[in-house]
C-alpha cells in the first residue's frame, strides 16, 4: 500500500508501507473528471501539477494537516494501475483501506460555497439542493467509501467542511435509501446480500464490471476483476465466490434473489426508539410449534402500535431469512380486499384474474398448504370488530367475517394491531400485549431524531413541558417535529400555540405531515386518529359516548363512577366503561371506583374556564382566587418560565389592574416581558402584548 507522507505545505512524496501496518492516514473520496487525473506516472514524473486534478489532493494534504495526520491516500495517484496484480490487490483492498482511514474527506467538485464563512453549516439550505444532486452519489465506488469508514466528512468544492456522516445523517438516508443503521456502522450480518445490491442498483461506473467489483467489500468477499468480461459474467462469479465465502447457503439465495417474499407497504424506521420489551414479548408468544400462533398488539390510538410492528416484521426479515411475510391494512373493506388482490397476483396464485372467485379464500387455501412455508400474516388496524366477528342477523354473517378466512399453518402466525383491547382478546385470546405511552427519556430521544435541529431539545424544560402537553404519545411527538421542523420554530413557540384557544388547538392536532410510514389514504393526524376511535365507541356503545363527552366537560382526574349519568342497567353502566378503558380513553381505580380521563381527552381546564368566567363578568375577587389556584400548579408541575405559567401570570395581572391594584400588576406585568424577551425575543408578538399591558397599567 501506497501512501501520501505530508513534507510541508503543499509537499509530499509517495511512500510504501505493510498492509498491516497501523500508520494513521486520511484517505479522499471523489468524482473523477476525464483526463484530469493526477495518476501514479504523473506523479512520479511531476507532470501532475499542471491538472486540476492536483487541487484535490492539495486539499486532502491540508486537511489531513489540520487533522494532526501526516499521511494520506488518493486512489488515483497511490496505485499503478498499469500493473494488473497491483491493481487486484487494490480493488480487493480497497473496502478495509477505507474502514481502516481515520479520517475520510468526501471532496464535492459540484457543490459550491463561494464567499460563505467559516460557519457553512448554518447555512445548509444554500447548498443543500446541490449536495442531494452531487455526482458523488451516483457512483458506484462511493458506496463503500461512504459506509466503511467510521468518519466520513464531506467538503465543498471551496474546501469548506458541510458536516459529516453523523450530522448529516437523515439527508444521506433520503439521497441514498441506504438504511441509517448501515450508514451507522452496524455489522453487515443485520442485512441480507440482496439488501446490499440493492444499495448499488442506481449508481454508475465508468467499467460496467465495476458495479459488480464494488460490491467486493460489501459482501466481505475478494476475488480477482477481470475486465472484458462483462457484468452479467462478473456476477455470476460473485455469486460463486459469495457460496464459497459463506458458511450459510442462504446468503446465495439472498444474491439470486430467491428470497422468500416479504410484502410489506412501508421501509424501516430509522426514528424507531425504544419498545425493547413489548418486542422480547411479541418474539416470545410467536412461532409456537405445532399451530398457528396469533398475537395482537393494543394500546391507546398513536401509542406506535404499527411502527412498533413494523419494526418488528424487519427484524423477522433479518434473522428469519426463509419467512415470507404479509401485511394487510384492515382499515377498511375497500383497500383490504385490494391488498387481498395484490398480494394473490405477488404470489402467483391460480385463478387471482377470476372476478368470481372470492381472492381472502384463495390467500387463506395457499398459505394454509404444506409447502406454503414459514409465514407471518399481519393485519394492522384491526379496529372494526363488526369487520371480524360477523353479528347476528346480518347480511355479513351469510358470507362471514374475515376469521373465517384466517389461514391454518403449523408454520404459520398471524399479528393484529388494534385499539381495543376486547377486540384484541377476541381475535388473539391471551396473547396480547399492551403499548402505553412512552417515558420521558425515550419520548425526548423520539423528538430529538425527528427534529431537523437536534439542538432544540438542549432546552430541557421546553422539552419536557412540550412532551407533558402530548402525553408521550410518539405520533403526537412526531406530528409536532413536523410541525416545528416544517415552519422553523422553537419548542417554546410551538408551546405558544398549543396555549391558544381550543380551536387553534385543534388545527394544531389536525395538521397534516409526510410520514412515508403511514398509510396515504389514513388521515395522519392525533386528533383525526382518536375521532376514528370515537365514532366507533359511538356505533358500538351509546352510553360509552355519552360517558366521555360528560367526562370532558368536567375535572378529568379522579371521577366517581357514581357521578356518571344513569344507563339502562348495571350491566350496560359495566360494559360502557369497559369500553371506554378497553379503547385507553380512560383508567380505572379499582380502589375507590373512580376514573381518570386520558389528557388528551381534556378540553377544559375546569378551574382555568372558571376564572375567566368570572374575570369576564367582572368578579375579580373571585376571579383573582381562580387563577392564582391555576398559577401554583403551573409553577409547580411545569416551572415558573413555561408558556402556560406566563400567559397565567399576566391575567393575574390584568386582574390586578381592574382591582386598581397597580403596583402589584406592574411588577407582575415586568416579570412577564423580561422572561419573554428573554426566551422569545423583543420583537416577539407576545413580548409586544406584554410591553402593552403594562403601558395600559402605567
Amino acid at each position: 500500500m501506497r501512501l501520501l507522507e505530508i513534507k510541508g505545505p503543499g509537499e509530499f512524496s509517495l511512500v510504501q508501507v505493510a498492509t498491516h501496518n497501523t500508520l494513521p492516514y486520511a484517505i479522499l473520496s471523489h468524482t473523477w473528471a476525464h483526463g484530469q487525473e493526477v495518476t501514479y506516472r504523473d506523479l512520479i514524473s511531476g507532470a501532475g501539477e499542471r491538472k486540476t486534478g492536483y487541487e484535490k489532493i492539495k486539499f486532502c494534504g491540508e486537511q489531513a494537516m489540520k487533522d494532526g495526520l501526516q499521511y494520506f491516500w488518493v486512489d488515483t495517484c497511490c496505485i499503478d494501475k498499469s500493473d494488473s496484480t497491483e491493481l487486484t490487490t487494490a480493488i480487493n483492498s480497497m473496502f478495509r483501506w477505507y474502514r481502516n482511514a481515520k479520517k475520510c474527506y468526501v471532496y464535492l467538485a459540484d457543490v459550491s460555497t463561494p464567499g460563505y464563512d467559516a460557519d457553512v453549516q448554518a447555512k445548509q439550505s444554500t447548498w443543500e439542493a446541490a449536495f442531494r444532486d452531487s455526482k458523488w452519489f451516483t457512483r458506484g465506488w462511493t458506496l463503500q467509501e461512504l459506509i466503511a469508514p467510521a468518519t466520513v466528512e464531506f467538503f465543498s468544492k471551496e474546501g469548506k467542511r458541510l458536516g459529516d456522516k453523523n450530522s448529516l445523517e437523515k439527508l444521506i438516508h433520503k439521497i441514498t435509501r441506504i438504511p441509517i443503521q448501515a450508514l451507522q456502522g452496524n455489522p453487515f450480518s443485520h442485512f441480507s446480500i440482496a439488501e446490499r445490491r440493492e444499495w448499488a442498483v442506481q449508481r454508475q461506473t465508468t467499467e460496467e464490471e465495476d458495479i459488480v467489483y464494488c460490491l467486493l467489500g460489501l459482501c466481505k468477499v475478494s476475488m480477482p476483476p477481470i475486465y472484458g468480461e462483462g457484468k452479467e459474467a462478473a456476477l455470476k462469479r460473485l455469486q460463486m465466490t459469495v457460496k464459497e465465502f459463506s458458511k450459510d447457503s442462504s446468503e446465495l439465495k439472498d444474491l439470486e434473489d430467491n428470497i422468500a417474499p416479504f410484502i410489506v407497504p412501508f421501509d424501516r424506521n430509522p426514528n424507531f426508539t425504544g419498545r425493547g420489551t413489548e418486542l422480547a414479548k411479541v418474539e416470545e408468544k410467536l412461532f409456537s410449534r405445532g399451530q398457528t400462533t396469533k398475537v395482537a398488539i393494543w394500546g391507546l390510538g398513536g401509542v406506535g402500535k404499527t411502527q412498533l410492528l413494523l419494526e418488528f416484521v424487519y427484524r423477522i426479515k433479518d434473522e428469519h431469512k426463509n419467512c415470507s411475510v404479509i401485511w394487510i391494512p384492515a382499515t377498511n373493506m375497500e383497500s383490504l380486499y385490494q391488498t387481498y388482490l395484490d398480494i394473490a397476483q405477488l404470489l402467483g396464485i391460480p385463478a387471482w384474474e377470476d372476478k368470481e372467485a372470492d381472492v381472502k379464500k384463495l390467500v387463506e387455501e395457499y398459505l394454509s398448504r404444506d409447502d406454503a412455508g414459514q409465514w407471518l400474516l399481519v393485519f394492522d388496524n384491526a379496529d372494526d370488530i363488526d369487520m371480524w366477528i360477523a353479528k347476528p342477523g346480518s347480511g355479513a354473517q351469510e358470507s362471514g367475517g374475515l376469521i373465517d378466512y384466517l389461514p391454518r399453518s403449523k408454520q404459520g402466525s398471524i399479528m393484529f394491531t388494534t385499539r381495543d383491547r376486547k377486540t384484541a382478546v377476541k381475535l388473539a385470546q391471551e396473547n396480547i400485549v399492551e403499548v402505553q405511552e412512552m417515558n420521558e427519556e425515550l419520548s425526548v430521544l423520539l423528538l430529538q431524531k425527528c427534529l431537523v435541529n437536534p439542538d432544540l431539545v438542549k432546552n430541557r424544560q421546553d422539552a419536557t413541558a412540550l412532551l407533558i402537553e402530548l402525553t408521550y404519545l410518539p405520533l403526537a411527538i412526531v406530528q409536532a417535529a413536523a410541525y416545528i421542523n416544517e415552519n422553523g420554530i422553537t419548542l417554546a413557540e410551538y408551546l405558544l400555540l398549543l396555549e391558544e384557544q381550543e380551536e387553534e388547538v385543534i388545527d394544531l392536532l389536525s395538521e397534516e405531515f409526510q410520514d412515508s410510514r403511514r398509510y396515504r389514504n389514513v388521515k395522519n393526524p392525533v386528533a383525526t386518529t382518536w375521532l376514528i376511535s370515537f365514532e366507533q365507541i359511538r356505533r358500538r356503545d351509546a352510553l360509552a359516548a355519552d360517558y366521555l363527552s360528560f367526562m370532558c366537560c368536567i375535572d378529568p382526574k379522579d371521577i366517581p363512577q357514581s357521578l356518571l349519568p344513569p344507563g339502562q342497567s348495571h350491566k350496560k353502566e359495566i360494559e360502557a366503561i369497559g369500553t371506554l378503558n378497553a379503547y385507553s380513553f380512560i383508567t380505572k381505580r379499582p380502589a375507590d371506583l373512580a376514573l381518570d380521563l386520558h389528557p388528551l381527552q381534556s378540553r377544559m381546564d375546569l378551574i382555568w374556564r372558571y376564572g375567566m368566567c368570572l374575570y369576564e363578568d367582572g368578579r375579580w375577587n373571585e376571579a383573582e382566587a381562580a387563577i392564582t389556584e391555576v398559577l401554583e400548579i403551573e409553577k409547580r408541575d411545569l416551572g415558573a418560565n413555561h408558556p402556560s405559567t406566563l400567559t397565567s401570570i399576566a391575567k393575574l395581572a390584568s386582574t390586578y389592574r381592574n382591582q386598581g391594584r397597580w403596583g402589584e400588576a406592574e411588577e407582575l406585568e415586568v416579570q412577564v416581558i423580561e422572561t419573554r424577551k428573554t426566551k422569545l425575543g423583543a420583537d416577539h408578538p407576545d413580548t409586544l402584548t406584554s410591553i402593552n399591558n403594562l403601558a395600559s397599567t402605567y
